[in-house]
């Protein structure tokens, strides 16, 4: 397969997302409705203190919307494949499983920052807050550039749902709750006690909340973001091939025992 096929068959799956997004529409602004109505209520938590404190917080729900909806369209995938009942079909179809989890990746970032900055807009003019100091530009490069190192994340618990057809889709949960408790999501990591603060540092949403705040708080430059961004994108490119290796391996248990099936 050349990489002109190979990329129409990455384009294919993020079309065929954007299908089922269109297919319930209804379910889709249900959830971004729930999105919103998230971030201004964590939002309204700073309204006292001031609007840098409302950013601040809002920050935070953004990414942490962010990460979740990544995590959810690349696990949630292995469920909707189920429920489809074509999990048979895709997983036995000739094309790689890299094809197949990158399309369903790229697809993930992109429909995650459109509803992130989505989000941030509702929520700027719900506050009225100015943000015409921003270095808008370099926070929407952090989100794409944090997408990779999400990506790995979700791939690795994407095995969950595939080796369990019940209650694997929810045990993913444990995973961004993880995430959500070391990486400082609604307040700073030097809040946490001193012997899990380490984990902070091996997270790749710290950082990304760091920059994002800088960039939106403070105006900061791509020179002064661009360690950071540099520091993301390295994570990614390490943490997607490993989040690929652990599929793969799971994928053939499971093809093995007999578990790539509808139900039960």
């Amino acid at each position: 397969m050349n990489y002109r096929t190979q990329a129409y068959g990455s384009i294919a799956f993020v079309e065929r997302n954007f299908a089922l997004v269109r297919r319930y529409i209804g379910w889709e602004a249900v959830f971004i409705s729930y999105n919103v109505v998230n971030a201004l209520a964590i939002g309204l938590i700073g309204a006292r203190i001031g609007k840098e404190m409302v950013v601040y917080l809002v920050v935070g729900a953004m990414v942490w919307g962010f990460l979740s909806i990544l995590f959810h369209e690349i696990s949630e995938s292995i469920a909707w494949e189920r429920w489809e009942g074509t999990i048979e079909y895709t997983f036995m179809a000739p094309i790689s499983r890299f094809i197949h989890l990158i399309g369903n990746c790229l697809w993930a970032v992109v429909y995650g920052v459109i509803r992130s900055i989505l989000i941030l807009a509702i929520v700027v003019l719900f506050f009225g807050i100015s943000i015409k100091g921003a270095n808008l530009p370099g926070l929407f490069v952090i989100l794409v550039v944090s997408g990779l190192s999400f990506v790995g994340l979700g791939l690795v618990a994407a095995v969950l749902p595939l080796l369990s057809t019940e209650k694997g889709a929810y045990a993913t949960h444990i995973l961004e709750a993880a995430l959500l408790l070391i990486s400082g999501v609604y307040y700073e990591i030097d809040v946490l006690p001193v012997w899990i603060r380490p984990l902070s540092y091996a997270s790749p949403a710290t950082y990304t909340l760091r920059a994002m705040r800088a960039a939106l708080l403070d105006g900061a430059g791509f020179d002064q973001l661009m360690p950071t961004i540099l520091l993301l994108l390295a994570t990614g490119l390490l943490l997607v091939p490993l989040g690929m290796l652990v599929f793969n391996k799971a994928e053939y248990y499971a093809k093995k025992k007999g578990k790539l099936k509808r139900s039960g």
